[in-house]
Protein backbone atom coordinates (compact mmCIF):
# COMPACT_ATOMS: atom_id res chain seq x y z
CA UNK A 1 0.00 0.00 0.00
CA UNK A 2 1.47 3.63 -0.90
CA UNK A 3 2.48 5.59 2.01
CA UNK A 4 3.17 8.90 0.03
CA UNK A 5 0.30 9.53 -1.91
CA UNK A 6 -2.63 11.44 0.10
CA UNK A 7 -6.09 9.82 0.07
CA UNK A 8 -8.18 11.61 -2.78
CA UNK A 9 -10.32 13.63 -0.04
CA UNK A 10 -7.39 15.62 1.19
CA UNK A 11 -6.14 16.53 -2.03
CA UNK A 12 -6.53 19.91 -3.48
CA UNK A 13 -9.38 20.09 -6.40
CA UNK A 14 -8.17 19.72 -9.83
CA UNK A 15 -7.60 23.01 -12.01
CA UNK A 16 -10.44 23.24 -14.53
CA UNK A 17 -8.57 22.30 -18.03
CA UNK A 18 -12.27 21.04 -19.62
CA UNK A 19 -11.37 17.63 -20.31
CA UNK A 20 -13.21 16.07 -17.61
CA UNK A 21 -16.21 14.10 -18.59
CA UNK A 22 -19.72 12.74 -16.75
CA UNK A 23 -18.89 9.09 -16.36
CA UNK A 24 -20.92 7.06 -19.01
CA UNK A 25 -23.91 4.94 -18.20
CA UNK A 26 -22.01 1.71 -18.56
CA UNK A 27 -19.45 3.63 -15.77
CA UNK A 28 -22.51 4.40 -13.97
CA UNK A 29 -23.80 0.79 -13.81
CA UNK A 30 -20.37 -0.55 -12.73
CA UNK A 31 -19.64 1.50 -10.11
CA UNK A 32 -23.17 0.80 -8.90
CA UNK A 33 -22.68 -2.64 -8.91
CA UNK A 34 -19.44 -2.27 -7.10
CA UNK A 35 -20.99 -0.70 -4.19
CA UNK A 36 -23.81 -3.14 -3.87
CA UNK A 37 -20.87 -6.24 -3.94
CA UNK A 38 -19.68 -4.33 -0.93
CA UNK A 39 -22.40 -3.20 1.04
CA UNK A 40 -23.04 0.24 -0.04
CA UNK A 41 -26.84 1.74 -1.08
CA UNK A 42 -24.79 3.84 -3.94
CA UNK A 43 -21.51 4.53 -5.07
CA UNK A 44 -18.70 6.66 -3.24
CA UNK A 45 -15.56 8.66 -4.37
CA UNK A 46 -13.78 5.46 -4.62
CA UNK A 47 -16.40 3.60 -6.56
CA UNK A 48 -16.78 6.58 -9.27
CA UNK A 49 -12.91 7.30 -9.38
CA UNK A 50 -12.24 2.89 -10.38
CA UNK A 51 -15.36 3.25 -13.29
CA UNK A 52 -13.72 6.68 -14.44
CA UNK A 53 -10.80 4.39 -15.38
CA UNK A 54 -12.78 1.76 -17.37
CA UNK A 55 -13.43 1.96 -21.09
CA UNK A 56 -16.26 4.29 -21.68
CA UNK A 57 -18.36 1.91 -23.83
CA UNK A 58 -20.68 4.47 -25.23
Amino acid sequence: MRKTAAPPWKKPNPKKTGKGQPLSQLQKDAARQRAEENGRAYPNLVDNMWAAKLPRGD
